[in-house]
């Protein structure tokens, strides 16, 4: 488990807490060695509540696990009563001590927070959440929470590991919902030598939609899931755990 300074995470307001974690250090075994967080990959549920346990003593609360389906949905966590599993792939809260987890193995995971450290999210963002507008979604949810706490604010984003740019291949469908959206990003899909198939490069187009939301601060991004046997990577492995990126506030300024 690493805190945010791991992934280049250098500007973290102080009462803000981002931890990311690996898959070394639990009890899960083979395929989903180690610490597999993940209860609806057919690892044993007994070994996953342990590998929770375990993460959960290193935070103030348990977290907002979701039920993250690639979609286009934003919890709001403020309203989290302590035992549903929303249906969601992204989270907002203003709470404190109250943990947004994204569980990932090749999709970018990515946390938010505005400067002031009072409005927090959390997204879960594989290329159809990035394309149906997700980060888009959280982000005006978390305006909403800065304008109703008449805050001027802006907000600053840290990625956690996903898949590398050179590890992402996809079809040639996936690079037209990108490039109608935004034709600037066409030069984050690479060619390959299988026709139709491009390398793409998930922080790219993550930044690129961060960036038109007026989001500049932007740390990490540098990982591959894919090519580092230290992560989880569904890509690689197709049967394997899940890692979790967490944030959450620790006290209001």
């Amino acid at each position: 488990m690493f805190d945010a300074s791991i992934y280049g995470a250098t500007s973290v307001p102080a009462n803000i807490g981002i931890l990311f974690t690996d898959r070394k250090g639990g009890f899960s075994l083979p395929p989903y060695d180690s610490l597999n967080l993940a209860t609806h990959v057919g690892d044993d549920l007994s070994t996953v509540q342990k590998n929770r346990e375990l993460l959960n003593s290193k935070l103030p609360n348990t977290p907002v696990w979701l039920n993250q389906v690639h979609g286009c949905e934003v919890f709001d966590a403020d309203d989290w009563n302590g035992c549903q599993i929303p249906t969601a792939d992204a989270a907002v809260t203003t709470k404190e001590n109250q943990v947004l987890a994204i569980m990932t193995a090749d999709c970018l995971p990515i946390l938010l927070t505005s400067k002031c450290g009072s409005v927090i999210g959390a997204v879960h963002a594989g290329w159809r959440g990035l394309a149906s507008g997700l980060i888009e979604k959280t982000i005006q949810a978390m305006q909403l929470k800065i304008i109703a706490l008449n805050l001027q604010t802006n907000i600053q984003a840290y990625f956690g590991a996903a898949i590398g740019p050179k590890s992402f291949e996809v079809g040639e469908e996936v690079k037209t919902i990108f490039v109608k959206h935004a034709p600037q990003v066409s030069n984050l899909f690479t060619p390959t030598e299988r026709a139709g198939k491009y390398m793409a490069d998930i922080y790219g187009l993550a930044r690129n939609r961060l960036n038109a939301m007026g989001i500049h601060q932007i740390d990490g991004g540098q990982e591959c899931t894919y090519k580092n046997m230290n992560f989880f990577s569904y890509r690689r492995d197709q049967v394997t755990g899940r890692m979790a990126s967490l944030i959450w506030i620790k006290h209001s300024i």
